[in-house]
């Protein structure tokens, strides 16, 4: 990474998860390796490119690792590295704090994804 200044850690962290899918990748990557398509198929509305986009950030950002086996059609897996896994308390957290948010403040909120579980414990306060 080339020499940059930082206000803070937060807003470094922040810079590197930006956008709306590098957190829904991260998130579905959260149990263990996954192919390509898998992941999109996980996450609605995101096109082919944005994916490899994001992946190939995420990847140049050390939090996701790119296996690639040489293999006819090619396999490509995607799983996070030791940064990545540091994350993952916090994207859990985040989405606890999404479903407390929705069910204070957000009547008319639907989620798109099924497969995000709604927290059993609550927020710690």
């Amino acid at each position: 990474m080339k020499h940059r200044e930082y206000e803070c850690p937060l807003t470094l962290a922040l810079e590197i998860i930006r956008g709306k899918w590098k957190t829904l990748v991260m998130y579905h990557l959260r149990h263990g390796t996954l192919r390509t398509g898998e992941i999109k198929r996980r996450i609605p509305g995101i096109t082919q490119k944005m994916l490899t986009q994001q992946l190939r950030e995420l990847e140049r950002d050390g939090l996701v690792i790119r296996k690639t086996f040489d293999t006819v059609p090619p396999r490509v897996e995607y799983s996070l590295t030791e940064l990545g896994v540091m994350a993952k308390p916090i994207l859990e957290a985040m989405c606890s704090w999404g479903w407390t948010y929705a069910e204070k403040r957000g009547s008319g909120i639907v989620f798109q994804i099924k497969e995000v579980q709604k927290p059993t414990a609550p927020l710690p306060r």
